[in-house]
């Protein structure tokens, strides 16, 4: 295929390149001017990662030609196979880009008005002559929209940027929220730091303090109507679940016929002889995989079949649509597949990962003695300390709290709730974690009591306690570090209670696992041969035998752990190691069948997503933030979302309202139960704004515990 002489340059290093399509050309966007785009114009951009990997975007704003259309659609393709067709493609258009998009201008986009047919060019000047209006929307997703030079443009709920060239205002309107004010001024920095190289001088007015030279400009001031909601968010929960398409020609013509209804997906129903349309239409978007070994016309027709099923189905024409090949998906895309596993890898404990740019991961090994100098690390293996402060534990009883003994401290019964408090230092301050561990088995009344008793026992400690809701089955690892050296014991059933203990069953059978942080649990689980795992320590308890079971991937520290619950049990052990074990052994288990035999090496890697949780459009919804996420993306007005895939952390701003605080944690709970790859019982960990513990800091680079001390605003305007 012929490439563009521009593509010769393509991904050779790390970053981002922007093209224009000019008179059916290419023409490079200058670096300082990323982030315009003129409404008249179509433009390619390319993202490579340091890995590398690639993301090609091919965007058109709401006034371009067909004809640049089918330029640029040309151009992706070329440059597609210039760089061996690997790239993730994605079609985006104006005011409704992707995630990814939005992520590469941290700052915000700028649409002017025109474009190259109007004689419009990207060139870099100090533009001290220019005069436009811009109308900044969003809370994440920052857009300006240049509008024209009136007070007609403007409403008392929005931002605008006054640019007069020599001097730029930043406009707040006096219903406008404080997030949107601080996002509104990183965009006008931008403007004078990139298109005037720093030569305009900033200011910041509120709506009722406009200066001369602004009234001078635009004229007197007439009443101004307050601002409306444009926001068409839909509940996660009313959301019709994905559908899963194949595409073929073997009729002779382009087709589309129905794999599976509804997500979850298995990563089995991918042929890597065909090319599949996953059809999440509901969130406008398309996502397109293409098999390897896929006949080549069905690949190179497989974006125009997507194209075709959004006419089909009747979808908007601005819905998103992403092109993959096989081995390049994204994780967008992976997370409707219960069970997907990337080339290479297999289920069981993973290795943990820092976040760098976008695609980069790095494993970091567990270090108990680096846990409070390495966040990183603390949050990735969700260790706060090494589990060597105070703790507190109480079982949910009556409505009440009861003290347990402290000999039985680490062992819980799925009949029971229990309230766990452990104290520790950091940074010469007391710290606290609440852990709400809630049995499977125990009644609807103890798990209401069991909420309302941590958020007491919050109060009690002054609002300053980290919340950690626990569901049985899913201990992060620092609560199984807490009790001493000795394992965490989880029974299937039962309770603890004096005199309500329910009979055990007469065969009983215990995983031993360790996991990375070297903290151990033995879980109790069915007692049949399907619930072994070649790499874990099992303990089995039959009326006549107890035997210590050894697969062949377990570790010898997971000995020591299975040696204590076999004395809990009682009885003389027999060690058994697998592939020799007697015929008893078997016979306990109700006969030998099929089971784990794979050797884990480590499970896929997630990179984590942040969501602001906001009713300032009049009703609670929840937003993602774009790219790369840092700790100025924490509305202190909002509740955040952090998805680490093993935890999920709800982060309330100071300034939050009541609303979003009690609202939020439904979300949070809709959020795991509406996840298409069906995740169920993640923990939820709850944090204040200033009491941030390692676990969630550490997902942040460059944590500063001070920059809430002063205003980011009042920073900004000190600043000039």
């Amino acid at each position: 295929m012929v490439h563009h002489k521009e593509f010769q340059t393509a991904g050779k290093e790390p970053g981002l390149q922007v093209w224009r399509v000019e008179s059916l050309d290419l023409k490079p966007v200058p670096k300082q001017l990323h982030g315009n785009f003129y409404t008249g114009d179509t433009y390619i951009l390319l993202y490579t990662t340091p890995a590398p990997a690639y993301s090609i975007h091919m965007w058109q704003g709401s006034e371009s030609s067909q004809d640049e259309k089918g330029a640029a659609a040309i151009f992706t393709s070329q440059l597609d196979d210039f760089l061996g067709g690997g790239p993730v493609q994605y079609h985006e258009v104006q005011n409704h880009e992707s995630l990814r998009f939005l992520g590469y201008f941290k700052s915000g986009i700028k649409y002017k008005a025109g474009g190259v047919a109007s004689g419009f060019q990207h060139i870099v000047t100090n533009e001290v002559n220019a005069k436009r209006l811009l109308h900044v929307k969003g809370r994440r997703y920052i857009r300006a929209m240049e509008v024209d030079m009136s007070w007609a443009s403007f409403n008392k709920g929005d931002c605008f940027i006054i640019d007069l060239g020599k001097e730029i205002y930043h406009w707040s309107g006096s219903e406008s929220n404080y997030y949107e004010r601080l996002k509104a001024s990183q965009l006008a920095i931008d403007i004078r730091d990139n298109e005037r190289n720093g030569r305009a001088k900033f200011h910041m007015i509120d709506e009722g303090c406009e200066p001369d030279a602004v009234i001078k400009v635009l004229g007197p001031k007439p009443d101004i109507p307050s601002g409306s909601s444009t926001d068409q968010s839909t509940d996660r929960a009313n959301k019709k679940k994905p559908s899963l398409y194949v595409i073929s020609d073997a009729a002779g013509t382009m087709k589309t016929s129905l794999v599976a209804q509804t997500s979850p997906f298995k990563q089995e129903m991918l042929s890597l002889s065909e090319c599949y349309i996953l059809d999440n239409g509901v969130d406008e978007q398309l996502f397109v995989w293409k098999g390897p070994s896929a006949n080549p016309s069905e690949r190179k027709a497989a974006k125009q079949a997507a194209e075709n099923f959004i006419k089909e189905k009747n979808y908007p024409k601005y819905t998103q649509i992403q092109v993959m090949a096989a081995a390049g998906e994204t994780t967008l895309f992976k997370q409707f597949f219960s069970n997907w596993k990337d080339k290479d890898q297999t289920t069981g404990p993973g290795k943990a990962y820092t976040i760098g740019r976008i695609a980069k991961v790095e494993q970091v090994p567990f270090d108990a003695s680096g846990l409070h100098s390495n966040k990183s690390m603390a949050a990735q293996h969700g260790m706060v300390d090494d589990g060597s402060g105070k703790v507190q534990v109480w079982r949910v009883e009556g409505g009440d709290k009861v003290p347990v003994d402290q000999s039985k401290y680490g062992q819980f019964f799925g009949g029971d709730c229990y309230l766990v408090l452990y104290s520790y230092n950091l940074g010469g301050r007391e710290r606290h974690l609440i852990y709400t561990w809630q049995g499977l088995k125990c009644t609807q009344d103890e798990l209401a009591a069991s909420a309302f008793l941590t958020v007491q026992l919050d109060t009690d400690m002054g609002g300053s306690p980290v919340q950690v809701r626990v569901t049985q089955g899913q201990e992060p690892p620092h609560l199984v570090s807490l009790f001493k050296g000795k394992p965490m014991i989880v029974y299937l059933g039962g309770t603890s209670r004096k005199g309500g203990q329910s009979q055990a069953g007469s065969t009983r059978l215990f995983q031993i696992r360790q996991s990375s942080t070297k903290a151990t649990r033995a879980v109790e689980v069915e007692p049949s041969a399907a619930s072994l795992n070649t790499n874990d320590v099992f303990v089995l308890k039959s009326p006549d035998a107890l035997f210590v079971w050894r697969g062949v991937g377990a570790s010898e520290e997971e000995m020591a752990p299975a040696k204590y619950v076999a004395s809990l049990l009682g009885g003389n052990v027999t060690q058994v190691a697998e592939s020799k074990e007697p015929a008893g052994f078997w016979s306990a288990l109700g006969g030998k069948t099929e089971y784990q035999t794979s050797r884990s090496l480590q499970k896929m890697v997630r990179p984590p997503r942040l969501f602001g949780c906001s009713n300032k459009t009049g009703r609670l919804i929840a937003e993602e933030v774009p790219g790369d996420f840092t700790q100025m993306d924490l509305a202190i007005d909002d509740i955040m979302l952090l998805d680490t895939w093993d935890q999920i952390f709800l982060w309330i701003g100071n300034e939050a309202n009541e609303a979003e605080r009690t609202g939020s944690v439904k979300i949070a709970k809709d959020y795991v139960e509406t996840d298409p790859s069906g995740r169920r019982g993640i923990p939820i960990t709850t944090i204040k704004q200033g009491e941030e513990p390692p676990t969630f800091t550490g997902w942040f680079q460059a944590w500063d515990p001070q920059m809430w001390d002063t205003d980011p605003l009042d920073r900004i305007r000190g600043s000039f």
